[in-house]
């Protein structure tokens, strides 16, 4: 997914003790595991420097505003830092993607090896997601509508021409499809080798230009490639003339957006409630409304941010 550079201070204070909690509380620590959930009234909530966190992290700071938190927001771009950060309790709160992270959760536990855990499954991802979550002191809040997950895109004009609106279309038009995405597309399973084995879309080549990158996006527009790997929530397919294709046989998995929390500090009620809140109203389509107003228009994430809370009336 789209990445910035950390703040260099952020990333100062939180590597020394990112080695002190990488695999999840210590023994003598436990405590902190099974002990009754907390509810700090100053939380820390934590963005990983890309546009899409830094506006979850703006909506989910002010909600817990309202709800009579004090708050402020700490980016770090890197997992492998906020993660341990978000155990040891130096952040509180962070948006997360279920089905990411709990392969990323799984990885840390069983080696880079091990088998993933997330599915299309929304149900049977979030089991999976808490289960590894809890020991580690960490409690998942519940989903709400808003996906970010792998999705493909070409030219409408393309989809128009063979009649398109399903990777399964692409796959029974029998058309040879050069796809410009990330070079690790070749391997993944969600990816070439997915699209091939699940939709028999005839994949000649992977043109390594990134996934929904400007480069990938004009290789598609001018005819170079046919289809791009993008994200569910790219609000500028429009200034390229691209649209997505559905993925209706559900290779990609369930990549919904959940609120993760240190449970001694932010495990309580008062917080599930806050941020559950924006369960009710946020879905894919306005989180990518909002990323395009922050990329293409130029607006700050936390004028976005309120102005949509404030729309939706639960500011």
């Amino acid at each position: 997914m789209r990445r910035r550079a950390a703040l260099a201070a952020a990333l100062l204070t939180l590597t020394a003790p990112a080695t002190g909690c990488a695999s999840g509380p210590a023994l003598e620590d436990q405590g902190q595991v099974t002990a009754p959930p907390g509810d700090s009234k100053n939380l820390v909530v934590g963005s990983a420097g890309f546009t899409e966190s830094d506006l979850l992290a703006q909506m989910y700071a002010l909600l817990l505003e309202k709800a009579g938190y004090g708050t402020r927001i700490l980016t770090v771009a890197n997992r492998e830092l906020y993660e341990p950060a978000l155990e040891s309790g130096q952040i509180d709160v962070v948006p997360e993607y279920a089905a990411t992270f709990a392969d990323w959760l799984n990885a840390k536990k069983h080696g880079a090896d091990a088998r993933p855990v997330g599915s299309p499954d929304l149900g049977t991802t979030m089991r999976a997601l808490r289960r590894l979550a809890t020991p580690r002191g960490l409690t998942v809040l519940d989903p709400g509508k808003a996906v970010d997950q792998n999705a493909f895109a070409v030219t409408a004009s393309y989809a128009a021409r063979y009649r398109l609106k399903t990777l399964s279309d692409l796959g029974t038009s029998r058309q040879k499809v050069r796809l410009a995405a990330g070079d690790e597309c070749v391997r993944r399973p969600y990816c070439a080798p997915g699209l091939k084995k699940v939709y028999g879309i005839d994949i000649t080549g992977v043109d390594p230009k990134g996934v929904g990158t400007t480069q990938a996006k004009k290789a598609v527009q001018s005819g170079q490639d046919q289809m791009v790997l993008t994200t569910s929530t790219d609000a500028t397919l429009d200034d390229f003339g691209l649209v997505l294709l559905k993925d209706d046989k559900h290779l990609q998995n369930a990549d919904y957006i959940v609120p993760v929390v240190n449970r001694s500090q932010a495990g309580s009620e008062g917080v599930a409630a806050a941020l559950g809140r924006l369960n009710t109203v946020l879905g894919t389509e306005d989180l990518a409304s909002m990323n395009e107003q922050v990329d293409s228009w130029r607006r700050l994430p936390q004028d976005v941010a309120r102005a949509y809370l404030e729309d939706k009336g639960l500011l």
